[in-house]
């Protein structure tokens, strides 16, 4: 279990398309890009980034309505999102990378697959969805709450009993607060999502990795994600809620680096 407390990180902001996208690119190597969560932003990572460790270059970044990103104050759907991501590869000069996504993020990373298979390496899904309507009720609960009750839902939905003595404070630094037009465009995207018939269209190695336990993304999905995308790996963590990747750090940095195959000490 990760206890390592990080300081916030440095971000800088390159041009991608129409957006100036706010990310954090570190190490040199495997490239890595790590797609933050629905109520997130780029520093959702800082804990899973010191545990990837070396011959991975882990670029974190902020999308549409997140953290630093400026982008136009108009709706936008998955696709865009998608889009999104693949600009940044294009201004960083990424051919192809490797897509972590987790939660929304995985939602977004299921999205970018599908409609750009050539610019997509290998996905790892953590903690996601391949459609809203098999966690409506739970994510509806959470997206209804205010910023601050949110926090106070974290033993509920993201974090263990054990993770939540230590990492509670960190995992509600994660959170982040959106103006209400920004959140409503945020939301109206997460219900748009639904991929379950498209799954077997995914050609990129995929790897998830979910908590058995998780309200917000239930374990279902990882199943069905599992039997429908045609080179998939699902690992389990048995009695793991939504917040994964900062609780259970630790062995998903070492089941990444298995799976992209990178051996730097």
């Amino acid at each position: 279990m990760a206890t390592h407390q990080e300081k916030r990180e440095p971000a800088t902001s390159i041009r991608a398309g129409e957006l100036e996208v706010g990310y954090i690119d570190g190490g040199s190597g495997v490239p890595l890009v790590l797609v933050h969560g629905g109520e997130s932003d780029r520093t959702q990572f800082a804990t899973l980034r010191t545990h990837l460790g070396a011959g991975i270059r882990a670029i974190s970044y902020d999308q549409r309505d997140s953290g630093i990103t400026v982008n136009p104050p108009l709706p936008y759907t998955l696709g865009d999102l998608a889009d999104d991501l693949v600009a940044l590869l294009d201004a960083l000069g990424l051919q192809r990378a490797h897509l972590l996504g987790t939660s929304f993020g995985g939602a977004v990373a299921q999205h970018a697959a599908l409609r750009h298979p050539g610019r997509v390496a290998s996905l790892i899904l953590v903690a996601t969805t391949p459609s809203y309507a098999m966690c409506v009720e739970a994510v509806d609960e959470l997206l209804g709450m205010s910023h601050d009750d949110r926090q106070n839902a974290l033993s509920g939905f993201f974090l263990t009993p054990e993770g939540e003595a230590d990492l509670r404070t960190r995992a509600a630094q994660t959170l982040t607060v959106r103006d209400p037009e920004q959140s409503a465009r945020r939301h109206a995207v997460a219900r748009q999502h639904e991929v379950r018939d498209h799954l077997g269209e995914i050609t990129a190695p995929t790897l998830i990795v979910h908590g058995t336990a998780d309200r917000l993304a239930p374990y279902a999905g990882a199943v069905l994600m599992e039997q429908r995308i045609p080179d998939a790996e699902l690992r389990s963590i048995e009695g793991g809620r939504h917040a994964i990747t900062m609780e259970f750090a630790d062995s998903i940095g070492r089941w990444v680096r298995e799976f992209l195959k990178v051996t730097a000490p």
